[in-house]
């Protein structure tokens, strides 16, 4: 137990940057997400399949595969990233993926009579997406969107890989000093779950705000 409490800091700044790096994955995820989701839906036949090519691969390969190829593979192409700029890269074009489904649905569960009725009034099919689809849209999404984010926070342990001390490789870089395991796991286990709980509760909040409106 003192060996926890003596690494508490350590931890804590492991937990820091699981965080940053959640957040700034999803932020940018959410732009990719959004800009693919209506790319599926009201761009031309190249933007489609274009679109619908990124998702299928970011949703059939495994997050590890596409972390190993922004950190690793394309060092063949001269282009070498700090191992943070990676985890970011990687992860928010692998978020971006799942988000682009939850706002296609939610953009789908308008109704087109909200579209038609913001051209009758002399928008343009942009002003009425910009204006009239996305906010609403925003709105639905907000539950899955939710889910997506607490599945990022927990798979941001797999960057532990190419040596961003996050959580994950904090408790590893502990272990190798003190050859514990279960205090070390239990405790980033509890950690997790704490954050999780936490975002899942300020997300609920959000999403019983957004309905009243």
């Amino acid at each position: 137990m003192d060996i926890i409490i003596d690494n508490i800091p350590f931890l804590l700044k492991g937990a820091y940057y699981t965080l940053l790096i959640t957040v700034v994955s999803m932020f940018f995820g959410l732009i990719i997400g959004l800009i693919t989701a209506i790319a599926r839906l009201k761009g031309n036949r190249f933007f489609r399949n274009v679109a619908r090519v990124y998702v299928s691969i970011i949703r059939g390969t495994p997050p590890l595969v596409q972390i190993f190829i922004v950190y690793f593979g394309l060092v063949d192409f001269g282009i070498e990233l700090g191992s943070l700029t990676a985890a970011y890269i990687a992860l928010s074009i692998n978020i971006g993926a799942y988000v682009s489904e939850a706002f296609r649905g939610a953009i789908q569960a308008v109704p087109a009579g909200q579209t038609e009725a913001a051209l009758a009034t002399g928008m343009t099919e942009a002003q009425a997406i910009r204006r009239i689809v996305i906010p609403q849209a925003i709105r639905i999404a907000i539950p899955p969107l939710g889910n997506t984010f607490v599945g990022m926070l927990k798979e941001t342990s797999l960057v532990s890989v190419i040596a961003v001390t996050e959580l994950m490789r904090s408790a590893q870089l502990l272990i190798a000093q003190y050859y514990v395991y279960m205090p070390f796991y239990l405790t980033i286990a509890l950690m997790y779950w704490i954050m999780s709980t936490v975002f899942t509760f300020i997300l609920n909040k959000l999403e019983k705000r957004l309905s009243v409106y």
